[in-house]
């Protein structure tokens, strides 16, 4: 996009949030950074605007009107069974048709690979979704409501799938955000899996520049994947983790059993992310 865009960013202050906004701000748009309560950023044009998203009675109002809303908040992301996904969904469905109803030029929604649920092998923008957790349910009754509800309207939508995240922040609730604080802690051992399945793994900072570039990108519309299009088994991804961040701690394997419902090798096929990726050298 060549005129710069006004961009409401959700759950701006989440484990994505800053990081997307971080990099959005570096090509100069005026982000509004929606939040429950207030904080300062240390970034450009980044003007944050605190209250409970979901009690807003006009929020393309209250957000001055902006030309994009990126969609990230989302309570209990790292918790599949809550089920303040079910109880939310309403809430995200109603904030969203609101946008839309305002005519706002694009919605940009953070998805999930667990919409797809038991899958083996690369995922498309095609392939079937059967999700089996709640958070898988949620996400896509979100994104089937998304495409439903930009139907013969003026805006636009991307959808962008994510796959599994790499970051070493000890305030999240992944599975590296704890071993980070296990080492913290002083641990020498952490529990863990058998850690055979693959999945595709991305570091944060790559992530949120693959978002940004999906945000400021206006010829690829509907899902997009952002990954690597690599599998890697979750042991070698943690255990290089692990030296990468000159942790004295050791996986303690079997200690967990694997989850159900994961597969044991899924990953996204990248094609969609890489035509984005070239065209947004600025990223």
């Amino acid at each position: 996009m060549e005129k710069k865009m006004k961009i409401l960013v959700t759950g701006a202050n989440g484990f994505l949030g800053h990081g997307v906004i971080e990099q959005l701000s570096k090509c100069n748009n005026e982000i509004i950074a929606s939040c429950l309560k207030s904080f300062d950023y240390n970034f450009p044009n980044v003007k944050v605007k605190a209250g409970d998203l979901f009690k807003i009675e006009n929020p393309y109002d209250f957000f001055e009107k902006p030309d994009i809303v990126v969609h990230l908040a989302w309570k209990d992301g790292f918790k599949h069974s809550s089920e303040t996904h079910i109880e939310n969904l309403f809430n995200h469905y109603l904030f969203l048709k609101k946008m839309v109803d305002s005519g706002i030029k694009k919605i940009v929604v953070l998805g999930s690979m667990h919409e797809v649920g038991f899958h083996e092998g690369s995922i498309n923008e095609n392939t079937p979704c059967n999700p089996i957790s709640l958070y898988g349910i949620a996400k896509n009754s979100l994104r089937q409501i998304c495409q439903l509800i930009v139907k013969g309207t003026q805006t636009k939508l991307q959808w962008i799938r994510g796959f599994y995240i790499v970051d070493n922040s000890e305030k999240g609730c992944s599975i590296f955000s704890k071993i980070m604080q296990a080492a913290k802690a002083g641990k020498k051992e952490f529990p863990f899996t058998s850690g055979i399945n693959q999945f595709d793994f991305l570091d944060y900072e790559d992530f949120c520049k693959q978002v940004a570039a999906v945000v400021l990108n206006d010829t690829e519309f509907g899902i997009i994947n952002c990954c690597l299009g690599k599998p890697e088994t979750l042991a070698s991804r943690v255990e290089r983790f692990i030296k990468e961040n000159n942790l004295d701690i050791k996986l303690n394997y079997g200690t967990f059993p694997d989850r159900p419902y994961d597969s044991l090798a899924i990953w996204g096929n990248p094609a969609r992310i890489k035509k984005i990726m070239n065209l947004n050298k600025e990223i």
